[in-house]
């Protein structure tokens, strides 16, 4: 009896759930309505300013960095600077203890006195040998005999002299300067540490790491559908995004003669120099995002993007562009348009329509249509419209459209194919498949065709 009550008692909330779901399920469909039924439809042509620009991020690095590296073995006997510490070029970065080097060089110089005295001796028996074979004093083979110790001795002088200026050399390469203005980045060693120089296999040790921070660079990768818009010596906008309202000036320095693909993407390495920045703020390894102007057009006829659309003419073989343009009897006429330079949110709009038309942002229902489009030329050309198979099927009311409500009845009734198709209708109609969405353009998504912006693409 006790399982029985309980029982009841779960079916009874499980009801008071389902009931309260479904009240909350209808509220929510009534506000999607009312929310869709108070949705802008339309808009106005207008003038304005339409300024376009390509946005690319890159990373803030230093226009010259250098590891520095000794040139020979020693340990580290003093380290004149440390981390961020500023140095002048030529100023002292680390030394290497010297010691054996100049006991080297102690010994270098007894070899070459030594070399010496042995030349000074070769010479003089050379020229008393030569003295006597001349007199016929002596034979051929002791005059040969003195002549050869004595070439000997000066190429053993010259071979002592070689060593000891090479001994010298590896002296003065035990101070190493910096190379020009820099701050230390990095400095991974410590006074006593043995270090190998830079003429081993395996390149060196790296003592530190200097760079000038007053010349500033960012190497960003360019879309190759937007590099052809670029220019050497092009002003930039550059926005360091770790400090807030942050905007520096920069320019374009170089642009990579050939192609590279990064995170599956093709384009081309460009180098950008940064004018001015203070580099107590603006430090190397911060993130920037450079606006790139591309195109510019003041006081020019324009439409929103949303009410623009584009359709493949399969009669024509080719893509139109069009607006649909509200008539003073309410209805729409489908006008063909010319677009140039855009925005995020307008384009320019070179011929069709004029300033103070009013357009749709969305596709009107083909009831509102009229039958004739309007070329470019203002030639009214015949429409042919084709029967939606989706409202020939679940049209009830036989107003020739899909209300909510019947949508809303046929979404269990239809197949994968038509759910797959209505989506699609309502993505071209509302834009991004919501009523009240975005109101992107029909057919590619944006004016122009290729799926880019109007006109080519991009402007």
């Amino acid at each position: 009896m006790k399982n029985v009550v309980i029982t009841l008692l779960v079916l009874a909330a499980g009801y008071l759930a389902y009931l309260q779901f479904g009240d909350s399920e209808k509220a929510n469909n009534n506000a999607n309505n009312e929310k869709f039924k108070q949705r802008q439809t339309t808009t106005k042509v207008e003038k304005r300013d339409i300024n376009f620009s390509v946005t690319v991020a890159g990373e803030l690095s230093p226009a010259e960095k250098v590891s520095v590296r000794p040139e020979v073995n020693g340990k580290i006997a003093e380290l004149a600077v440390d981390i961020s510490d500023f140095v002048k070029k030529g100023d002292l970065l680390f030394r290497l203890d010297d010691k054996d080097i100049r006991i080297e060089i102690d010994s270098r110089k007894k070899q070459i006195d030594s070399a010496n005295l042995q030349l000074a001796q070769s010479q003089k028996e050379f020229e008393r040998a030569s003295q006597l074979y001349q007199d016929d004093l002596v034979s051929k083979e002791v005059y040969e005999s003195a002549k050869n110790k004595f070439e000997l001795s000066k190429i053993s002088r010259d071979r002592a002299q070689n060593d000891y200026d090479l001994t010298s050399e590896k002296l003065s390469k035990t101070s190493v300067v910096a190379p020009f203005d820099c701050t230390v980045l990095s400095r991974p060693v410590s006074i006593g540490q043995a270090v190998s120089g830079s003429g081993g296999q395996s390149g060196g040790t790296e003592v530190m790491e200097v760079a000038d921070l007053k010349n500033l660079i960012i190497l960003s990768h360019v879309n190759q559908s937007d590099v052809s818009r670029m220019k050497v010596n092009q002003s930039v906008s550059i926005e360091i995004e770790a400090v807030a309202d942050l905007i520096v000036e920069g320019v374009v320095e170089r642009i990579a003669p050939q192609a590279t693909i990064k995170s599956g993407i093709k384009g081309f390495s460009t180098r950008i120099k940064l004018i001015n920045t203070d580099s107590s703020t603006v430090k190397t390894g911060m993130t920037a995002t450079i606006k790139i102007p591309v195109a510019n057009s003041k006081g020019v006829t324009a439409a929103k993007l949303a009410s623009i659309f584009t359709e493949r003419n399969d009669s024509k073989q080719k893509t139109e562009t069009f607006a649909y343009v509200k008539q003073t009897d309410g209805k729409y006429a489908k006008q063909m348009i010319e677009v140039g330079v855009s925005d995020l949110n307008y384009a320019e709009i070179k011929r069709g329509l004029k300033e103070g038309d009013e357009v749709s942002l969305e596709k009107p229902d083909e009831e509102n249509i009229l039958d004739k489009a309007i070329t470019l030329d203002g030639e009214k050309v015949e429409e042919t419209k084709k029967e939606d198979p989706l409202v020939a099927k679940y049209d009830k009311n036989g107003n020739g459209k899909l209300d909510m409500d019947e949508i809303i009845d046929a979404r269990d009734k239809m197949t994968e194919e038509e759910k797959t198709a209505l989506k699609e209708k309502m993505r071209e109609r509302f834009g991004s498949g919501r009523p009240g969405g975005s109101g992107r353009p029909r057919g590619s998504g944006r004016p122009g065709g290729s799926g880019g912006r109007p006109g080519s693409g991009r402007p």
